[in-house]
């Protein structure tokens, strides 16, 4: 400890046991002084606690801040010796409270300090590792963050900001550190709406980290309800930070519900209207994610205008913006007939083509393809909107290298082909061949929406001519009759063989494949109309001998 400091310790601990002597002299607010006394006491122990520890440049401002609080209790408790008040009772009392609270806020403060660790961090600091150095400025901001004025700690909070910026790895240690604890007391406390702001901004930060997030999401209900508060009422930026904390917090049920109970649907949608390009995109994200939970969209309908608003972000927003809200709709819509005819209504399809058409990663599409797979699962809407182009988009997609995007690809071509007319066109916008190649996919997710998109076009005479040219056509069907291969519905596959059995060529193509070898066994399973394709394939096998040379 350095002289100078020690003196000043010396000097405090004076003015402490000058007042300790003076307050049991005051004529008036017994009370409040004898609080006081208490809190003297207390600060006397840190001070003695302080006195053990190397001189540090935090400990120094506390001193500081402390002889002018004890400096000014000192001048209050000389005029509180006479009944009567010079600067009358109301504005005594006042002060008295003033400066009670700032005692209170000194002795948390010099508390905070000494166990923090941050005193005994300057010794060590120049033998340290890196990351052991990452560790000691972070609980040393982190203390910072815990006392001192708001000015010093929105400082304390810009150099947080700084430190984590520069490597994920930072933000990880500032979480072993204890920082979103300390975050969310600057949320939940009086502080000045730059230091919240900055709070949020930290916040958005370490929920970027998948590592993290687990950190926040424990912390539930309470960094929700603050979160909220900075929607409704902070500004531009802080809302977008807010958004993207929220964006992570709202990916669990319990979550999601408690944003939905405490008014969350409408302030976010709310910034959807009136916020910033980056801020509606983020919002979305988390009303995307809203929408995923069943129990929850039904509160989506109790947001005046929600739909339209929604559609008004599709039609005008940012890639990302329309991406979103593409997603939130489609899980709206999913049971909801009336909603899907309300969005084609209001022009929901003329936008999503203008998305499809405008999204350079292909990637991209998957929430589209997914959408319109939705909405024309109600025939009415797929009459309506199939002659736009549609078909011809959704096939170009079967023959894109994303799984995820051929996927739904195929299964929007099941929901489109709900009769004879569009499965013949689907046939010559040429989907039949690459939902062959996918049969051959390695996910068994892909195998089966191709199947079940086969199975369903096979309905028309036309497209099992073109089936029956690709070559590997039926040999890679009979493969997915294959028992070794699990978590996939065999009722399409044996659709499509059904559908050919009466082919003499197709017939020796699917023995050949091992069509009679693995048939037993699809039929020990239950599989539909599996057993009358075995004995059909059995019997012209059988009768196939006898009429022989």
């Amino acid at each position: 400890m350095k002289v100078s400091e020690q003196e000043e310790i010396n000097n405090l601990n004076h003015l402490i046991q000058s007042l300790l002597s003076s307050i049991p002299n005051a004529q008036t607010f017994k009370g409040k002084w004898s609080s006081i006394a208490d809190k003297l006491s207390d600060l006397n122990l840190h001070l003695s606690d302080l006195s053990d520890f190397p001189a540090n440049s935090l400990s120094h401002q506390l001193l500081d801040s402390l002889s002018t609080t004890l400096s000014e209790t000192h001048s209050l408790s000389t005029l509180s010796h006479s009944p009567s008040l010079p600067n009358g009772k109301l504005k005594t009392q006042n002060d008295i409270d003033s400066v009670s609270s700032r005692l209170s806020r000194h002795v948390d403060d010099l508390d905070i300090l000494i166990k923090s660790g941050v005193l005994q961090d300057d010794v060590v600091s120049k033998t340290i590792s890196k990351r052991e150095s990452v560790r000691v400025r972070c609980r040393n901001l982190l203390t910072r963050l815990q006392i001192g004025s708001d000015d010093a700690k929105i400082s304390a909070t810009e150099s947080l900001n700084e430190l984590l910026q520069e490597d994920d790895k930072n933000v990880l240690i500032a979480v072993a550190q204890g920082i979103v604890p300390v975050l969310l007391r600057l949320l939940d406390s009086n502080a000045s709406p730059q230091l919240k702001e900055n709070a949020v901004v930290l916040i958005s930060r370490v929920s970027v980290l998948d590592s993290c997030k687990h950190v926040l999401i424990a912390e539930g209900l309470t960094l929700i309800q603050d979160l909220i508060r900075v929607l409704e009422s902070g500004s531009g930026f802080a809302k977008e930070k807010a958004c993207i904390a929220l964006e992570s917090l709202s990916q669990t049920k319990e979550n999601a519900r408690a944003i939905s109970s405490r008014n969350g649907i409408f302030s976010l949608v709310d910034v959807c209207q009136g916020g910033t390009p980056n801020c509606q995109a983020v919002a979305a994200s988390v009303l995307r994610n809203l929408s995923g939970f069943v129990e929850i969209r039904e509160n989506f309908m109790e947001v005046e205008n929600g739909v339209l608003i929604l559609l008004g972000v599709l039609g005008s927003g940012t890639i990302q913006a329309q991406e979103n809200v593409i997603g939130c709709l489609c899980n709206l819509c999913l049971d909801d007939e009336s909603l899907k005819l309300f969005v084609v209504k209001e022009g929901g399809v003329e936008f999503v083509m203008n998305y499809w058409d405008s999204v350079s990663n292909v990637r991209g599409l998957e929430v589209a393809v997914e959408f319109i797979r939705c909405l024309v699962s109600c025939h009415p809407i797929a009459e309506m909107i199939v002659s736009d182009g549609l078909l011809g988009r959704v096939v170009l997609v079967l023959n894109c290298n994303v799984l995820a995007v051929r996927i739904a690809a195929a299964r929007a071509v099941c929901e489109l082909g709900y009769d004879v007319k569009t499965r013949k066109e689907l046939g010559e916008c040429g989907c039949v061949s690459p939902l062959v190649r996918m049969l051959d996919g390695k996910a068994v997710e892909e195998k089966e929406a191709a199947a079940k998109a086969l199975a369903m076009l096979m309905g028309y005479a036309g497209n099992r001519r073109i089936f029956r040219k690709e070559e590997r056509a039926i040999f890679s069907t009979v493969q997915l009759l294959n028992p070794l291969l699990k978590n996939l519905d065999r009722k399409y596959v044996v659709s499509i063989l059904t559908s050919f059995v009466d082919s003499k060529k197709c017939r020796k193509q699917m023995i050949a494949s091992s069509a009679l070898v693995y048939l037993p066994k699809v039929v020990d399973m239950e599989v539909e109309g599996a057993k009358k394709l075995l004995e059909s394939l059995g019997r012209r096998k059988l009768w196939g001998v006898f009429t022989g040379p």
